[in-house]
């Protein structure tokens, strides 16, 4: 009995099902980041019509991307939109990617129920959700209903108050983020998630040094035996350090890439996915590393 639920659980970590497909996280793998939005911190004032989207959507996959993450709602700046306005952002996007390339794996950056949804009814694999359910009671339930793979992130308060100082005081940074995943992991299973993946918040809730703290002890949550997804493309906890600007980020975060991937990371979600594919198989030339993923 103990042995069936050990290699159930191995496989649960090992593996993602997504919309019939196993996803093998034996290599890690990385996930091309689509904002609809006009006011990302890095690529908010690029053309955002369907065009353009599909091109940089080909772009990712032909590169090596496994996932396509859209977003309609940016956090940068917390700009108030409606879920109409985000419905609007996210659908079309959908549709037009998955009319172009079929077999594409999407995840919708959302926290709204709703546009959780409709978003899967409309072709989406995977939710990804920044507040972990919190800004949100309906949607562990749905993502529940929609037997679909959750990424569930660590954040306190809202994307308008997440950097006030009360919600980056931590009596123990990791300690307290790794309580905040063993309770909403376990009311996700309560409700029927199967496929939970973590990610950290980089960057929400945090202070730039809590930041690199994070990184730096990012294995002790591989205990929690889920898949790791690391979102640190571009931050400020790159070009805030180098005193640069996030078009000059890359080399940085390439770095930090390479880190994760030591730690534990199994998903690199980013901007440059060609760069990101090239740090996996460069790493995978490390016996060490091969030996622990």
């Amino acid at each position: 009995m103990y042995i069936s639920l050990w290699i159930k659980q191995y496989i649960k970590l090992k593996s993602l099902n997504c919309k019939g497909t196993l996803i093998d996280f034996s290599i890690p793998r990385v996930m091309g980041i689509i904002n609809t939005t006009p006011d990302s911190f890095y690529d908010g004032k690029k053309p955002k019509d369907t065009d353009s989207i599909l091109h940089r959507a080909e772009q990712m996959l032909t590169d090596g991307a496994t996932f396509l993450d859209i977003g309609g709602y940016s956090s940068w700046q917390a700009k108030d939109v409606s879920e109409d306005e985000e419905l609007q952002r996210v659908l079309p996007a959908i549709e037009a990617i998955l009319k172009r390339f079929p077999e594409t794996l999407i995840s919708v950056d959302t926290y709204r129920s709703n546009v959780a949804k409709e978003s899967i009814e409309h072709g989406a694999a995977m939710i990804n959700d920044i507040s972990a359910g919190h800004l949100d009671e309906n949607m562990l339930r749905t993502v529940a209903s929609l037997k679909v793979p959750y990424i569930m992130m660590h954040m306190r308060g809202t994307p308008k108050t997440m950097q006030d100082s009360k919600n980056t005081e931590y009596k123990n940074l990791i300690t307290d983020i790794f309580y905040y995943f063993t309770e909403r992991i376990a009311k996700a299973r309560a409700l029927g998630i199967d496929d939970v993946i973590i990610d950290l918040g980089f960057g929400f809730a945090k202070t730039r040094e809590q930041n690199y703290e994070l990184l730096d002890q990012l294995d002790v949550f591989k205990k929690l035996n889920t898949p790791i997804l690391t979102g640190i493309s571009r931050k400020s906890m790159i070009y805030k350090t180098l005193n640069i600007l996030p078009d000059e980020a890359l080399n940085g975060t390439t770095l930090l890439h390479a880190i994760a991937l030591q730690r534990g990371s199994n998903i690199l979600r980013v901007h440059d996915v060609k760069e990101a594919i090239e740090c996996i198989q460069l790493m995978q030339e490390l016996p060490s590393f091969r030996e622990n993923v």
